[in-house]
């Protein structure tokens, strides 16, 4: 963890120590990048507004040298345009302090398995890039957005199995009840209309499914 706001360091250190997780804390950004660039970490969770190395500095110079390694931004800006522009950077996900610690261990988890299952996901003539957000399927790389991403990966990881959009609802926007909303389809639309109308499979009464051919 590379953050020089040592309360929320030592916050967050603990909780993940108290999960099982080995954690060292660095307030010292061209510290704590001479040790993410040694290699041996499974996830940096990385604040941007620091003394002397800003973090989308730190972040760009890390993934530099090591494109693969998974990056998670702790920052007190939450504004659209510094999540864009970390994400585009190449941080895999962006979590605004102040923030529950329970939804930043969610996040945390999300992101191991993302990247024990490789970088990329391929089901028939579909590959998902997980760490840069993009589908390719064939005729180049097309970036997602966040949503896009995490419904394209849930349907790619459930390949030939339809979900209902309860279960995707759930899975993707964290919604435990259905609240009325055709949220899911808009969004099964918007990655059609980018990767193809034979994407993803619409089963009428159902849900959808990603086909394994």
């Amino acid at each position: 963890m590379i953050d020089d706001e040592c309360r929320i360091a030592d916050f967050v250190a603990r909780g993940l120590a108290g999960v099982g997780f080995d954690v060292e804390k660095f307030s010292d950004p061209k510290a704590g990048l001479q040790a993410a660039l040694a290699g041996g970490y499974d996830l940096v969770i990385l604040d941007l507004l620091m003394p002397e190395l800003d973090g989308r500095d730190l972040l760009v110079e890390l993934l530099k040298l090591r494109p693969d390694q998974p990056v998670i931004i702790l920052s007190a800006l939450g504004d659209t345009a510094n999540k864009v522009k970390s994400l585009e950077l190449g941080a895999q996900d962006y979590v605004v302090k102040p923030f529950a610690f329970e939804e930043l261990l969610a996040r945390i988890n999300a992101r191991l398995r993302s990247h024990a299952e490789g970088v990329t996901l391929r089901c028939g003539g579909t590959t998902l890039d997980l760490v840069r957000r993009r589908a390719d399927v064939g005729a180049g790389p097309v970036a997602l957005s966040e949503r896009e991403f995490l419904l394209l990966r849930e349907l790619m990881r459930s390949r030939g199995k339809t979900l209902t959009n309860d279960q995707l609802l759930e899975r993707v926007w964290g919604y435990k009840f259905d609240p009325g909303t055709n949220v899911v389809d808009v969004y099964v639309r918007r990655l059609r209309a980018k990767l193809g109308l034979g994407a993803i499979l619409t089963v009428r009464g159902e849900g959808h499914r990603v086909d394994l051919d």
